[in-house]
């Protein structure tokens, strides 16, 4: 009796740990079909294209790597991607630094920093493509607000065409986007502010550091994650940079706002090469993982190593 009540119970066990490992399969399976429609399967399709010379109607030729060859001799893809690197490196530390300065300013509990928060916060909310149209309103020469203040004030004499000129149209947009992201760096800085121990703080006074130490030998520290997955998802989207530059600049003056994206689109959906345009998506693919890798293991500490 008792080997057959212990093999009812082996038995039981077994069919209720199936059912466990079945339901945490439906719970990802959302995600996994999410993955799989959005990304996996339009992925292996850009890659299978960018072997093609795939126009929209019309036989599809296979021509091998061909489509990589001319990406390489592509002047106006390394135009693209160098102006894309400038607006990188451009506002990835604008944003870092504006996202951990509003990040130190609300991380405490005095009175109102929710109001705070949710005003630093609330610019990240709206879509790109209203912040660009109204941000483009405000950079009109003849009636926006920028130019009339800055009139008003006597800072200029004359209205800047803010969109119009190569070296104001990067500027503006750029200040546009921080105003816009800073508050969701803001809020990954302060998520990880909120999780070092105040014990290490009071350890650190206790042997006298001050709050400029604490900073630089506590807190910057102990804040490493958070800083990479900022600095990651900061990277990743200003290479990935389209709307704003579309909306507010069309790729001009001269297409010397025209980003890797922006370029990607005009081949792809403007000019129907699209075999060339799956071959550049690859390209940019691999761009961003061995940007990623590379942020990562800068950021890693000594340990990890």
């Amino acid at each position: 009796m008792n080997v057959k009540g212990n093999e009812n119970l082996n038995v039981a066990l077994t069919k209720r740990k199936r059912k466990y490992k079945l339901s945490h399969l439906l719970f990802i399976l959302p995600a996994v079909l999410l993955n799989v429609v959005f990304f996996i399967y339009p992925f292996i399709q850009s890659f299978i294209m960018s072997f093609f010379d795939w126009p929209l109607l019309g036989e599809k030729v296979f021509i091998g790597i061909e489509n990589y060859l001319n990406l390489f001799r592509d002047k106006e893809f390394w135009n693209t991607l160098w102006f894309t690197t400038k607006y990188t490196l451009l506002i990835t530390p604008a944003l870092f630094l504006v996202g951990l300065v509003l990040a130190l300013l609300i991380n405490n509990r005095l009175r109102g920093t929710a109001l705070f928060r949710a005003v630093y916060f609330m610019p990240v909310v709206i879509s790109m493509v209203s912040s660009s149209l109204m941000w483009l309103w405000m950079y009109n020469d003849i009636y926006g607000l920028i130019n009339f203040y800055l009139m008003e004030f006597k800072l200029i004499e004359y209205p800047i065409h803010w969109m119009g000129n190569a070296g104001t149209s990067l500027p503006a947009i750029s200040f546009m986007i921080v105003w816009k992201m800073a508050g969701f760096t803001m809020v990954i800085l302060l998520s990880g502010l909120q999780s070092i121990s105040q014990e290490v703080y009071e350890a650190a006074k206790t042997d006298g550091a001050t709050k400029w130490q604490q900073f630089l030998y506590v807190t910057l520290p102990l804040l490493k994650p958070s800083i990479g997955l900022s600095l990651i998802i900061s990277v990743i989207g200003s290479v990935l940079a389209f709307e704003q530059f579309l909306i507010m600049t069309n790729g001009g003056p001269s297409s010397t706002t025209t980003t890797v994206v922006h370029h990607i689109y005009n081949t792809s959906f403007k000019y129907f090469h699209f075999g060339y345009g799956s071959a550049m998506t690859i390209i940019l693919l691999i761009i961003l993982i061995l940007l990623s890798v590379f942020q990562m293991k800068l950021l890693r500490s000594p340990e990890e190593n």
